[in-house]
C-alpha cells in the first residue's frame, strides 16, 4: 500500500489537560520516511512523541480548544494528529476524522480545479471576463451575483482568472465592508496585491454561467474524490453531524458549525485533518496537473508590497517584503525559504485558525487546521518544531507588530 493511501485508524495514546491526542500513522512508518541524515526539524529524528508533546504544550498555554495537524514529506503523508475537544461544553473528542470548517483553504483547492480546466483548453487564465461570460460582469445583478455596481466602470472588462486567482482585482476583500456595502475598484486590477473573496466569486460566475458547470460537483470529482476526501464536500452534509466541531474565539466563547447550503469558491470547504492531508499531500505532487500547471500555482505572479495581509487596501510598504520575494501564487503567497521556493495559505475567521506551509524542497508540507482562534498564536513555534527554521512571514500573515 502506497504512505499516500494509508488511512490507519485513529489511536487515543494521551490524555492530557482534558485533550485527548490521536495518532494518525504508525512511527515505524514515519521513521522510515523521513532520513536522519538530514536533520530538518528542531528533532534529530522525526519524533511524533514530541511533537505531541509540544502541541499540547502550547495549546494548554493559550487555551486552545482543539487543533490538528498533518505532515508532508516527500509527497507523502507522514503523520495526522489530532488534538484537544471539538465541543468543550460537551466533552467531545476532536478526532483526524472530525469534521472542520476549511476556511479559506477552500480557495486553493479551488484554484486547483481551474487549473484542470486550463490544462483541458476549457478556460484561459489571461482571457477578460467580458470574453468569458455570455453577458457584460453589470448586467448581472440578481441576489449574490450582482454586479450592477460595476457599471460605468470599464475596469471590470481587465479582470482575469489570473489578476482574480493573485488577489489583484482591485476589490475590498467583500463588498459588505464598504460603507455604503457597494462594490467598486480602489485600483486598477492587476496593478497590486489586496486579498479579495470579491474575485473568486466572479471567477465561480464565469464557470458556472460562461462554461455551465456546477462548481460543488466538479469540486467533488476532481478534487475531492481524486484525492479519496470522504469527508469533505462544498455543503453540509447530515452525515457530518454525528462528529462536528464548533469554534471558539478569542474570549473562549463557543459558535456553532454553519451548515452551509450553497457552494462558496471563497470559502464553503467542510473538511477533516485526514482529508486535507491526502489534499496537500496530492498538491504538493501536482497530481491532475500538467507540469506546467503545477508550476504555475507556485510561481511568484505578483509582488507582494504591503506590510500587512490585513487591512487589504492600505497603501503602506513594506520594503523588508522584497528579501524573501513575497509574492502572489494562484490561490496561494509564495516567498523563498532558506531551502528554496516555499508557499503557504491561511484560513480565518473569528472561531476558525488555519494555515498550511509547503516547502518545494523535499515537497514537505505542514497542515494545521484549528476550531480555536487562539491556535494562530501557537503556529509560529509549533511550525518551527516541525519544519525547523523557515522565513515564513509571520507577520506579515497575522499582522504581528
Amino acid at each position: 500500500m502506497k504512505n499516500h493511501d494509508l488511512r490507519v485508524k485513529d489511536i487515543p495514546i494521551a490524555r492530557g489537560h482534558g485533550r485527548t491526542v490521536n495518532r494518525h500513522i504508525s512511527l515505524i512508518v514515519a521513521l522510515s520516511l523521513v532520513s536522519c541524515a538530514k536533520p530538518q526539524t528542531e528533532l534529530s529524528v522525526f519524533d511524533a512523541s514530541a511533537i505531541d508533546a509540544r502541541a499540547n504544550q502550547l495549546m494548554k498555554r493559550e487555551n486552545v480548544q482543539g487543533m490538528a495537524l498533518a505532515f508532508i514529506d516527500d509527497g507523502k503523508v507522514v503523520y495526522v494528529a489530532a488534538y484537544g475537544r471539538r465541543n468543550v461544553e460537551r466533552d467531545l473528542p476532536l478526532t483526524t476524522d472530525t469534521i472542520m470548517y476549511g476556511a479559506s483553504l477552500t480557495k486553493t483547492a479551488f484554484a486547483y480545479m481551474v487549473l484542470q480546466l486550463v490544462d483541458e483548453g476549457r478556460l484561459d487564465l489571461d482571457a477578460s471576463v467580458a470574453d468569458l461570460l455570455p453577458r457584460p460582469l453589470p448586467e448581472y445583478d440578481e441576489g449574490d451575483d450582482d454586479y450592477s455596481d460595476l457599471a460605468g466602470d470599464e475596469r471590470w472588462r481587465a479582470l482575469t482568472p489570473r489578476i482574480i486567482l493573485t488577489h489583484t482585482t482591485g476589490f475590498a476583500n467583500f463588498r459588505w465592508l464598504e460603507e455604503d456595502q457597494r462594490l467598486r475598484f480602489h485600483h486598477d486590477p492587476g496593478s497590486r496585491y489586496g486579498y479579495s473573496a470579491e474575485g473568486f466569486y466572479i471567477l465561480q460566475l464565469i464557470l458556472e454561467q460562461g462554461l455551465g458547470l456546477d462548481v460543488g460537483k466538479e469540486m467533488q470529482a476532481r478534487v475531492f474524490d481524486r484525492f479519496g476526501m470522504t469527508h469533505s464536500s462544498m455543503t453540509w452534509r447530515s452525515d457530518f453531524a454525528t462528529n462536528l466541531a464548533d469554534g471558539y474565539g478569542v474570549d473562549g466563547s463557543m459558535e456553532p458549525h454553519d451548515e452551509r447550503s450553497s457552494v462558496s469558491a471563497a470559502g464553503s470547504m467542510d473538511t477533516s485533518i485526514g482529508d486535507q492531508a491526502l489534499l496537500w499531500a496530492g498538491i504538493v505532487r501536482g497530481d491532475g496537473l500538467s507540469a506546467a500547471s503545477r508550476a504555475e500555482l507556485v510561481r511568484p505572479q505578483v509582488p507582494v508590497t504591503s506590510p500587512h495581509q490585513f487591512p487589504t487596501l492600505t497603501s503602506e510598504t513594506e520594503p523588508q517584503n522584497t528579501e524573501i520575494g513575497l509574492a502572489a501564487g494562484l490561490g496561494l503567497v509564495t516567498f523563498q525559504d532558506i531551502s528554496g521556493p516555499a508557499w503557504f495559505k491561511g484560513g480565518h475567521n473569528p472561531w476558525t485558525g488555519n494555515m498550511v506551509i509547503g516547502l518545494e524542497d523535499g515537497k514537505r508540507c505542514l497542515v494545521l487546521l484549528a476550531n480555536d482562534v487562539r491556535a494562530e498564536r501557537i503556529y509560529p513555534e509549533l511550525t518551527r518544531t516541525v519544519l525547523g527554521a523557515t522565513r515564513m512571514p509571520w507577520r506579515w500573515e497575522y499582522n504581528y507588530e
